[in-house]
């Protein structure tokens, strides 16, 4: 893990799995959960295609789009930070994971790759490979499907159709690692 991430004093877990699998309706739930019990959330949510935040006919679009490296638009509600890498390689998980404020607990959604705790959706209609087979830092798996005769023995399982034993065994691994 890198040094970056290891220095951090929240927990950060990982939310994997194949799309269509249902990370971001679990991760709603959770996220909302935490929430109303008074826990400081952050989210990295990591996406292979190309993002626009804004109309190009904004303001800040405008701007961006004239050359500037970063925009900040901010308001009294909510504030964003447009970076154009124009070129530049994309950010480490690391180098993110910096740019956030404090927080009970970070969750990365997607990052398959990273070297970090992982949560996996895991929905075997999907007909894509169970991630936690070849990837030992995948933690516990929500799924709808029993578990099978070959997950690792410590692997917690929990039931995907109850995302309240999903938010308990989160709950403790916040705990655990606070």
């Amino acid at each position: 893990m890198d040094t970056a991430i290891e220095s951090r004093t929240d927990p950060i877990l990982g939310v994997v799995g194949w799309s269509g699998s249902g990370k971001t309706t679990l991760l709603e739930y959770l996220i909302a959960q935490l929430a109303a019990r008074g826990l400081r959330v952050n989210v990295i949510k990591h996406s292979h295609h190309d993002v626009l935040l804004e109309p190009p006919r904004k303001d800040s679009a405008r701007l961006r789009l004239a050359g500037a490296a970063e925009v900040m638009l901010a308001s009294p509600f909510r504030l964003s930070v447009v970076r154009e890498l124009r070129g530049a390689a994309e950010p480490t998980l690391a180098e993110l994971v910096t740019r956030l404020a404090p927080a009970d607990l970070t969750l990365v959604e997607g990052y398959k790759w990273e070297a970090i705790d992982k949560l996996e959706v895991y929905r075997p209609a999907l007909g894509k490979p169970a991630l936690f087979m070849d990837d030992a830092n995948v933690v516990a798996v929500a799924s709808d499907a029993p578990r099978p005769a070959a997950a690792p023995a410590q692997l917690c399982w929990l039931d995907l159709n109850r995302p309240d034993q999903v938010l308990e065994w989160l709950t403790a691994f916040v705990a655990a690692r606070s």
